[in-house]
């Protein structure tokens, strides 16, 4: 008896073919790791940039839920990917209540 192949198992991976990961796949990834890693859900992604070695975000998320909303305490994350689109590194750069704006200075 032979099997039937399906187009799915003929379908190799961005990293599997040596090549770049597409964008939606390395943010997917990116968020998945780094909440398996932290136990903090990414609410938004303030940046996403290629770097010579894989990729960098910016990653928003609430690191502690306070009533009213507009008081929880966010945090901006910057996280790194290698070019797989798997996460390497992650830090905080920021903390800040959700209600507040950026401060800007005028020249």
């Amino acid at each position: 008896m032979t099997e039937k192949k399906t187009s799915d198992d003929n379908k190799r991976t961005a990293e599997e073919e040596g090549r770049p990961i597409p964008l939606g796949e390395a943010m997917r990834t990116a968020r998945s790791e780094f909440t398996d890693l932290t136990g903090l859900h990414a609410e938004s992604v303030s940046r996403f940039e290629r770097t010579g070695d894989g990729w960098a975000l910016e990653v928003e998320v609430m690191e502690l839920e306070r009533v009213p909303d507009t008081m929880s305490l966010m945090a901006s994350y910057e996280v790194t990917l290698d070019e797989a689109g798997h996460l390497t590194g992650y830090r905080r750069v920021r903390r800040y209540e959700r209600g507040r704006a950026d401060s800007s200075r005028r020249g």
